[in-house]
């Protein structure tokens, strides 16, 4: 997803809770630390069925736009377990994208991810 923002405003939005718990989730246990320059943000996390690695590439672009990319490695189980997973995921970032995209660019909130999931996100 291409975003009109340089890539330091991009990628502090997904480090800093105080911008992240605007587009995608609404509480944190604090700000990600970091260890390189921000072109990457590698987790690994609960998933789906099992823990998986999620990676996010923030690509410079011209006129100060960043590319933001998000993969998700790592899924076990069956075909159609694995299956499901991939598909809630590819899911799941696109919205916190298009989110991202609308805060940035337009400071609009669209709390798309809460509406997603208005009772919460049950356990897999």
């Amino acid at each position: 997803m291409l975003i009109r923002k340089p890539v330091a405003e991009v990628f502090e939005a997904f480090i800093n809770p105080d911008i992240t718990t605007r587009f995608w989730f609404t509480k944190s246990s604090g700000r990600l630390a970091v260890a390189k320059p921000n072109q990457r943000i590698v987790i690994e996390w609960p998933g789906y069925g099992g823990r998986t690695t999620v990676e996010w590439r923030f690509l410079r672009q011209t006129e100060g736009t960043t590319f933001v990319s998000i993969s998700e490695s790592g899924f076990t189980g069956d075909e159609e377990g694995v299956l499901n997973a991939v598909v809630n995921s590819t899911q799941g970032f696109s919205f916190v994208l298009a989110a991202l995209k609308a805060l940035l660019e337009h400071n609009i909130r669209l709390a798309l991810v809460a509406d997603r999931h208005p009772n919460g996100i049950a356990e897999p």
